[in-house]
């Protein structure tokens, strides 16, 4: 579940900050981000924090928020997968809103989105391009649904062929994966097929041979600047881990809640 928990943090922290808005269930009163395109029957984890939730308020009821339970279970998760430890703060209060659709779809990168698209969401949370390579990285584990790629199997920018930069021989395996037919989208294949559930440096290898499997990744080899960084995690994995951490940790204190602005959720599905 590592690659789930972490893009369950990044789901939540991209939407309006890290608040827990992603773990509320939808109801009549209140817009649910779960049910927005980029999160459902894609996002996954919620079990797994609810769980958590439970034993802590067991031990220690009412004290500490859903939002800081996610920020460490990520980031645990990570280490559990082999990668970088980060220091996180604590005290995040939860949220009692969540956004609509519309604020999720125009909040999140999209892997159907030009590189400068991304980049411009990054820059309005307070991130740079170095950002965007190293919390891209986080693709090195997990997996994607066909449907996010097939596309450059197929019918690239309505060529009716293949993205002509991806490499052949990925590009045969794919297709024995993810045939040209809709029943085939919600087939999994790992983001980094060699170590899908090793957090490592194989994502940028991956790039600097031409089999990054999203084309939003492999864009990072388009830009003189975002490839050069790329090339260096290939070559030196400890910077990779270092910078993904202090990325980690920016991201977790993205647009937080503190004291009366947030409640402490007893349970993370609802409001208090």
């Amino acid at each position: 579940m590592a690659a789930s928990l972490l893009r369950l943090q990044f789901h939540d922290c991209f939407v309006n900050g890290c608040d827990g808005s992603i773990l509320l269930d939808e109801t009549s009163s209140l817009k649910g981000e779960k049910n927005a395109v980029p999160n459902k029957n894609s996002v996954r984890g919620y079990e797994v924090i609810d769980s958590i939730k439970s034993d802590v308020e067991k031990a220690c009821p009412s004290t500490v928020s859903c939002t800081d339970i996610l920020t460490l279970a990520s980031r645990d998760a990570v280490v559990f997968a082999g990668g970088p430890f980060w220091n996180v703060q604590l005290g995040r209060r939860d949220s009692r809103t969540a956004s609509d659709e519309d604020g999720v779809v125009k909040q999140l990168p999209s892997p159907f989105e030009p590189l400068a698209n991304i980049t411009a969401k990054f820059t309005s949370k307070g991130f740079d391009s170095k950002d965007v390579v190293v919390l891209s990285g986080a693709h090195t584990i997990g997996f994607a649904q066909c449907s996010t790629f097939k596309k450059r199997l197929f019918n690239f920018e309505g060529s009716g062929n293949p993205d002509p930069s991806l490499d052949s021989s990925l590009i045969k395996n794919l297709k024995s994966v993810c045939p040209n037919q809709d029943d085939s989208d919600t087939n999994l294949v790992g983001l980094d097929a060699s170590s899908s559930s090793k957090f490592d440096n194989g994502f940028f290898k991956n790039l600097v041979n031409n089999s990054g499997l999203l084309q939003s990744d492999q864009a990072l080899m388009t830009d003189n600047s975002t490839a050069s960084m790329v090339k260096t995690y290939v070559y030196f994995p400890s910077s990779f881990f270092r910078d993904f951490g202090a990325s980690m940790f920016k991201l977790s204190n993205l647009g937080v809640l503190t004291a009366k602005d947030g409640e402490i959720r007893t349970n993370c599905r609802a409001l208090n």
